[in-house]
């Protein structure tokens, strides 16, 4: 054991003494109430961190990842709220996407524009969407270095909305680069 390990050991050690011994002198002549409150903590901390531990495989099952066959296709598992969301990198940042083939271009939210390293409030915003909230106003972004699986693409064009939104849609201007494919419950992207 080298000296900074044994010194670590030493301070938890002082720190557990000072612990029981405030334990003995608080709860003096009611230890079974203090033996039951630790169990009762005890418990709650082992099922937070299990929860912790268990989240990656729950997130998976609410919002399932792409995977990339031996082929070279993607294949994008449909969410349990029936749709396919795909992670993609670009410009070294990875950006969460919900597939819409009913977009005519990528849509940006303003976090993930912001993420991206673009200033929503520095756009000019010359173009307009017809969505399901309403017309929205438009502004166009060029997208450098995109990636998803094995594919890469210097420039995709996109846009970023004023309209609120809670996530960025992977519209036709990039999913058009694709032969989609629907197979129950999988979307297939090959080139």
């Amino acid at each position: 054991m080298d000296g900074d390990i044994f010194a670590r050991v030493a301070y938890l050690g002082i720190i557990l003494v000072a612990l029981l011994g405030w334990v003995l002198v608080e709860y003096r002549g009611r230890l079974g109430f203090a033996a039951r409150s630790a169990m009762a903590w005890g418990m709650i901390f082992v099922g937070a961190a299990a929860g912790y531990g268990l989240w990656g495989d729950l997130r998976v099952q609410v919002m399932p990842v792409q995977t990339v066959t031996a082929g070279g296709k993607i294949e994008v598992p449909r969410a349990e709220d029936g749709h396919y969301y795909l992670t993609l990198s670009i410009d070294g940042t990875t950006v969460d996407f919900l597939a819409d083939t009913g977009a005519s271009t990528v849509v940006l939210s303003d976090s993930d524009a912001r993420r991206l390293g673009i200033d929503p409030d520095n756009l000019a915003y010359l173009g307009e969407a017809d969505t399901a909230n309403g017309v929205v106003q438009t502004a166009e972004v060029s997208l450098n270095d995109v990636k998803l699986g094995p594919f890469q693409d210097a420039k995709i064009r996109a846009s970023v909305t004023k309209g609120a939104m809670e996530g960025s849609l992977l519209g036709m201007s990039y999913l058009g680069l694709y032969r989609i494919e629907i197979d129950r419950d999988k979307m297939i992207l090959s080139r």
